[in-house]
């Protein structure tokens, strides 16, 4: 008789693995149904790690399914079947959670990313090994990579360089209109010899006006007056088109009730009320009436009685809420309208 009480003792140490190992097992474990309603309340860096843990999934076996799911419930079903087509899956998940269109670009970078090469390599590094990696390349090049990149992360990377060259990188972003696919592959290649990487999908159309504002809108508050600033100094017309095309927090004044309610959800109360406390008269009331009266009360309580608040922190809150708006149009669940009456997404 076996001295191994397999009821009681899990044969896998689940704390081989990470946080991330450990939600994408349990994800895959889940209907693509019940992992769509879960991906859908990450945020977009979130959805990528563990989308890209879910795709290097090979050894997933019964005995390691029981480890997690013992970590995190008390009691389990038994699954007969979990399917495993991991490729498959992740696409009809994310397609589910975020839409197709925006699931498209992000299901080739998981599906890539694990052996990505060249320019999609890129796209999982840390912001500041990729500003290192790109530093001392033509600013061309700096350029196309930015507007290659999700705005988020180029944000990040534009954050790593001086104001100058901050300015100057934000300008030729916005100047640039499309690079021809045979420069796009040289460039490929180059980075693919700098570093181990895979050639991802090559788009031609890239930069321009809205590239330059959907990073600007990632940029630290700072950071990002400073820049602007800089850009109208050199060229008002540009500035203007830019900012016209930023979706800043003033901008929800332009959002649906509907869309309002959907962010409120998703916000805490300390973080909206610090957002608030710097926020316009006519944006406040608008917020306080897609709360229930009870909420709208307590809220406008709390407001009055709260004391002083550090302008970083007011804007970091808003940075928080706007954060949100775009995670919740990215998924298609709302619409965002950007200064100058154009769609933000």
């Amino acid at each position: 008789m076996s001295n191994v009480d397999t009821t009681q003792k899990p044969a896998f140490d689940v704390g081989k693995l990470d946080g991330v190992e450990k939600a994408a097992i349990l994800l895959l474990s889940l209907s693509e149904e019940d992992a769509a309603q879960i991906l859908k309340h990450l945020e977009p860096k979130q959805v990528q790690k563990v989308g890209m843990a879910m795709a290097s999934i090979e050894d997933l076996n019964q005995a390691k399914i029981s480890a997690v799911h013992r970590l995190f419930i008390e009691q389990i079903q038994n699954f007969s079947t979990i399917g495993f087509q991991s490729e498959d899956f992740i696409r009809r998940a994310l397609t589910a959670a975020l839409g197709e269109e925006k699931a498209s670009n992000l299901i080739d970078q998981i599906i890539l990313g694990g052996g990505a090469k060249g320019l999609d390599s890129l796209k999982w590094m840390d912001s500041k090994q990729v500003a290192n990696i790109i530093r001392n390349e033509h600013p061309q090049i700096q350029t196309i990579v930015l507007s290659y990149l999700e705005p988020e992360q180029s944000a990040e990377i534009l954050s790593q360089f001086p104001e100058k060259v901050r300015l100057d990188l934000t300008m030729r972003i916005a100047n640039l209109e499309e690079v021809q696919p045979a420069a796009l592959q040289e460039l490929n290649e180059i980075m693919e010899k700098q570093f181990a990487g895979q050639a991802g999908a090559q788009a031609a159309k890239m930069g321009g006006l809205k590239a330059a504002a959907d990073i600007m809108n990632y940029l630290d508050t700072n950071v990002e007056g400073q820049l602007m600033d800089s850009i109208r100094e050199h060229d008002e017309e540009m500035a203007q088109q830019i900012q016209d095309l930023m979706f800043v927090f003033e901008n929800l004044l332009e959002v649906d009730d509907r869309a309002i309610q959907a962010i409120l959800r998703e916000v805490q109360q300390d973080v909206l009320m610090k957002a608030l406390k710097g926020a316009d008269e006519n944006l406040k009331e608008k917020i306080l009436k897609n709360m229930s009266k009870r909420a709208a009360e307590m809220l406008a309580d709390d407001l009055e009685a709260m004391g002083p608040v550090r302008v970083s922190e007011v804007e970091t809150a808003q940075k928080e809420i706007l954060s949100t708006a775009r995670r919740l149009a990215d998924a298609g669940e709302i619409m965002l309208g950007g200064g100058g009456g154009e769609d933000f997404l």
